[in-house]
């Protein structure tokens, strides 16, 4: 199996950068001046966002992971009027995407907390979720895990509220909805249980893995198993996503490397690899020269 791997967000280089606002500074401003700048914004990061299509179609890199603050305020009524008027432009960019086989997922941040004792702030989470629901909407994306939304599980021990939150999610969220495992409040065999009961895919992070589990080597038994566990959980298998970082500064930092220097031997029946690495797409093209050498990167720290 040949793996293709997935550039997350912007560039190492300036090529792709995209703009915010910070709250604080958007109410600092009358409502038409708020609308202006969000205009301003909204088209800015539609153009980059098509640029970061192209670049992807240079480098023959077939899926790539929006930023999930791509639109800011887009969750308010503000932001939905202000985007009505770029759906045009979404839609050109989404079929882009289609037509040329890439990829589009996508990975809210630490705000959404689906297992949350609060009700106020599982509620904040589905908010967020239906924002990026509605991007892939507008990129004519699938409502399948093709384009998928992945989050982590949250407060730990709460699998199942996290399974009924799940449920409760509307179609547009819940068809693309993927769990990922993490070093510290769900572990790879935890997620995966969730997966199974709340029918969503599971995305296996091989390095929250051996963080959360303090292994030594990234050719750990479980690896294999956990990776196979998780294919199971896909309704095309074809299209499982995993992820791959390197510790910073030991096998076992939770910080990202710059680039992949070690790389789990089993992730060579991975079909989808997310490269979370600080050095993006220079981290892809090393991962290539590797394999055009017939090198292979070494299987353990």
């Amino acid at each position: 199996m040949t793996s293709q791997f997935g550039l997350v967000c912007i560039t190492n280089s300036m090529e792709i950068r995209y703009r915010t606002i910070t709250r604080t500074r958007l109410l600092q401003h009358a409502e038409a001046v708020q609308r202006e700048l969000l205009e301003d914004i909204y088209r800015h990061n539609i153009e980059k966002l098509a640029a970061a299509l192209q670049l992807c179609l240079r480098e023959r890199i077939f899926l790539y992971r929006i930023p999930s603050s791509l639109f800011p305020f887009f969750d308010t009524d503000l932001g939905q009027k202000v985007m009505e008027q770029f759906a045009g432009e979404m839609a050109a960019v989404g079929q882009c995407a289609i037509a040329n086989g890439i990829r589009l997922v996508t990975h809210p941040d630490q705000f959404v907390v689906l297992s949350s004792d609060s009700d106020n702030i599982v509620a904040n989470s589905v908010r967020i979720l239906q924002m990026q629901a509605d991007t892939m909407d507008l990129l004519l994306q699938p409502r399948t895990p093709w384009a998928l939304i992945e989050v982590h599980g949250g407060k730990s021990g709460r699998s199942e509220r996290l399974v009924a939150s799940i449920q409760r999610l509307p179609d547009a969220i819940r068809s693309r909805l993927c769990l990922e495992n993490d070093e510290y409040a769900y572990s790879a065999q935890e997620i995966l249980e969730v997966c199974r009961e709340s029918g969503v895919p599971m995305v296996f992070d091989a390095h929250h893995h051996v963080v959360h589990e303090s292994l030594s080597s990234y050719e750990h038994p479980s690896i294999a198993e956990m990776l196979k566990l998780a294919r199971a959980t896909w309704p095309e298998p074809a299209h499982q996503v995993v992820h791959i970082s390197n510790g910073k500064d030991s096998f076992n930092d939770r910080k990202h490397a710059d680039l992949i220097e070690v790389m789990p031997s089993a992730y060579a029946n991975a079909p989808w690899i997310e490269i979370e690495a600080k050095f993006k797409e220079d981290a892809i093209r090393q991962l290539r020269r590797h394999d055009a050498h017939s090198a292979p990167l070494p299987a353990a720290a």
